[in-house]
């Protein structure tokens, strides 16, 4: 028996979303706690998971806020480190008409590309079912090798891996270096969790069925979850292709974490049924979940603190149904 369901490293950061104009005519931020990994993190927490992160922060303000929040969500911090040289990684983000996100890092270095092999915490690694990881820890070669070593250490301790390439282009030196770093990781999962730009990015498909053929014929991964907005869902297990329409909200305000709240409740799922024994039934349950508990948290400022307990999202599913 393993103490924790996930542990997760790479990216904790500050996300500043804009929050309405000032007297003066000025864009408002507000500094949400975020980074991909550790909103996987707080989405099986609210399903009762246990889980960990591993990952480093700056010795500032932003820093030790977000430890404090982690601790406030549950998520163990034990495989938090904090520099006390580089800071906190900061993102600006900013909503376009079309509700598409565009993002400014500040990350030169950040704290979390500093994280170092020798700073893993093994005990961590071995003691998970499962072990989650992204691209924007593999942007640089220090972080790049410590994410590798973790990889192999969870892998031998029997842990399935989860994959979410998380693609953020402007982190990146080249999308050529960034395309090499995604096939490291596709080649190293379990369960790939993947958005339809990114997909049409590695596999230059238009057709998600043939993009994901593209990918199955050359890696070998049990469970690919294909997350595609509006659209819905799908997921590509064995033989099966199961899809789920979207939960559309009239109140959304912005798509920060929805992909992190629809991975972490499809995590949940593998956890509660197992990888062996997924079948039509239980991937469309498992979709249908996932797509509502993403739409909640698309009416709601930041994802992190905000992500949406069991009841509501079970709420809605019921709702969903009576209205039919």
């Amino acid at each position: 028996m393993k103490t924790f369901d996930v542990v997760a490293m790479g990216e904790l950061l500050i996300d500043f979303t804009e929050n309405g104009v000032s007297g003066q005519g000025n864009p408002v931020y507000e500094a949400n706690p975020g980074g991909a990994p550790c909103n996987v993190l707080a989405m099986l927490q609210k399903a009762g998971r246990k889980t960990a992160f591993i990952g480093k922060v700056g010795q500032d303000i932003f820093g030790n806020r977000l430890k404090t929040v982690l601790q406030e969500t549950g998520i163990d911090t034990r495989g938090l480190v904090t520099d006390e040289d580089a800071r906190t990684t900061l993102a600006f983000v900013e909503t376009l008409p079309g509700g598409d996100r565009d993002f400014s890092f500040y990350r030169n270095p950040g704290a979390d590309m500093l994280l170092r092999e020798d700073e893993l915490p093994p005990e961590l690694l071995a003691d998970t079912r499962i072990f989650h990881f992204g691209t924007l820890s593999m942007t640089h070669e220090g972080v790049r090798s410590a994410t590798r070593k973790a990889i192999a250490a969870a892998k031998k301790g029997g842990a399935l891996l989860s994959f979410d390439p998380n693609l953020r282009p402007p982190l990146w030196s080249s999308l050529e270096e960034a395309r090499e770093q995604v096939a490291y990781g596709l080649s190293n999962c379990d369960i790939l969790k993947i958005s339809d730009n990114e997909i049409r990015w590695f596999t230059g498909e238009d057709d998600f069925d043939r993009g994901i053929r593209r990918l199955k014929d050359s890696y070998d991964i049990p469970l690919i979850l294909l997350s595609m907005g509006r659209e819905g869902s799908r997921a590509y297990y064995k033989e099966l292709r199961v899809e789920a329409p979207a939960f559309l909200q009239e109140n959304t305000i912005e798509t920060t974490g929805a992909g992190d709240t629809f991975g972490g409740c499809c995590l949940h799922y593998v956890l509660k049924y197992g990888l062996e024994c997924l079948d039509e039934k239980r991937l469309a349950e498992m979709l249908t979940f996932a797509n509502a508990a993403a739409s909640i948290i698309t009416t709601r400022k930041g994802a992190l603190r905000v992500m949406p307990g069991m009841d509501e999202v079970e709420a809605l599913l019921e709702n969903a149904i009576s209205s039919h």
